[in-house]
């Protein structure tokens, strides 16, 4: 919609052909229906949150950063900044994202056709000469391809885009599912459901530390997700995942001579009664047997007379829980696509194809992918205004 606006207002004739029954299908789902739109931050920051090829895109998030997409909005749609950064629509409803990206399109007389699916680009071997799709053949000087990944093909990216680069000429980077829950080879079926707040995580590739964060996540049926974990599988899904595994320090605001410490105090409060019974100040109920398994000790063990040597793989224990990985989860499920058209084969200023003139990608479908907070709609609103603005920079 935004490549599709800008080259309507530089004067373009444009046509957006949309398969789907309405307009920004995915972007209903972001945001958990709220549409996370961007991320209130600067150029560089920004490029910090960007898992796959962030220097790639410092072109095009410097020509449109998050302070201009934030402007170009606003001028239509009501915003709220929340913890994080994060932006959305005051309303707290995708739709309004939908309906001002639509309202830009109707003021600048930019067709749209929708229920029409691309069948195929047409070329002369050199440049563009048009498309065919399930109801006709339209001739055309410019294709902006903008459809997306293959996570949650329900919303239309289904790889179709992916076809017809390839059959152009263009290397697709094997598509990986990136923002995704872990499946765990030792699931915990008592820590279903629960949700940690202030948990910190380390990410491992062998003994190679590859990613590292804190905040919130959750236990599921399959192993777990939630923020943090949706993050480091943005690093890990280009990682041998099966020699993988994530590391939690439950306690992560003490030291572990600290939370020594801490244990002994519970214990001389909690006299005579057994290890198992001595830690409810200290972890969730769920925690306390699954902890106790980990680290090796008999919970039947009355806690005056643990053994400090014991009581240090205790702490150990809290201090590294360690999640041994089976997979990700699968790619149709996954928030974002990792993958898709190769950067090397894509100018970096006007996302035009090196390869086929007049053909120029935006968005997903690009090899580019950033973490949760509301950096892949913005990579997808910078990279749609390059591709858009690319007349008026050849003039």
């Amino acid at each position: 919609m935004i490549a599709a606006y800008y080259r309507a207002a530089g004067g373009d004739e444009t046509l957006l052909i949309e398969k789907n029954e309405k307009l920004g299908k995915k972007l209903y789902i972001t945001g958990k229906g709220r549409c996370n739109v961007t991320n209130a931050c600067e150029p560089d920051a920004f490029l910090d949150n960007v898992a796959t090829n962030p220097k790639f895109l410092k072109g095009a998030i410097y020509r449109f950063p998050p302070s201009d997409f934030i402007d170009f909005l606003g001028r239509k749609l009501k915003l709220k900044t929340e913890r994080g950064n994060r932006v959305y629509p005051e309303s707290d409803k995708a739709s309004d994202v939908t309906k001002c990206l639509e309202s830009y399109l109707h003021g600048v007389g930019a067709e749209i056709s929708l229920n029409e699916k691309v069948l195929d680009v047409k070329t002369d071997g050199e440049k563009v000469t048009g498309v065919e799709t399930d109801k006709r053949s339209i001739p055309c000087d410019n294709v902006i391809v903008c459809t997306g990944g293959i996570s949650y093909p329900s919303t239309g990216s289904d790889g179709d885009g992916y076809v017809w680069a390839e059959k152009l000429g263009h290397t697709v980077v094997k598509p990986k599912p990136a923002l995704c829950g872990i499946n765990l080879k030792t699931v915990y079926p008592e820590l279903q459901g629960i949700s940690l707040k202030n948990v910190s995580i380390k990410a491992f590739e062998g003994d190679k530390k590859i990613y590292e964060d804190f905040g919130e996540m959750l236990f599921t049926h399959f192993g777990v997700s939630g923020p943090v974990i949706l993050s480091a599988s943005s690093y890990l899904n280009k990682r041998d995942v099966k020699n993988s595994k994530v590391t939690l320090d439950l306690k992560p605001a003490i030291t572990e001579e600290q939370l020594d410490a801490r244990i002994l105090r519970d214990f001389e409060k909690y006299k005579n009664k057994l290890v198992k019974n001595s830690l409810d100040d200290l972890l969730l109920k769920a925690f306390i047997p699954v902890i106790i398994k980990n680290s090796g000790i008999d919970g039947n063990t009355k806690n005056s007379e643990l053994k400090a040597q014991d009581r240090k793989k205790l702490v150990k224990a809290i201090k590294n829980f360690d999640l041994f990985l089976s997979s990700l989860i699968n790619i149709d499920e996954s928030i974002v696509t990792s993958g898709g058209i190769s950067v090397g084969e894509i100018d970096p200023k006007t996302m035009e194809s090196k390869k086929v003139r007049g053909l120029f990608f935006a968005g997903e479908i690009i090899d580019v992918d950033a973490l949760t907070g509301g950096f892949n709609v913005t990579i997808a609103a910078c990279t749609g205004y390059c591709a858009g603005n690319y007349l008026r920079r050849k003039e």
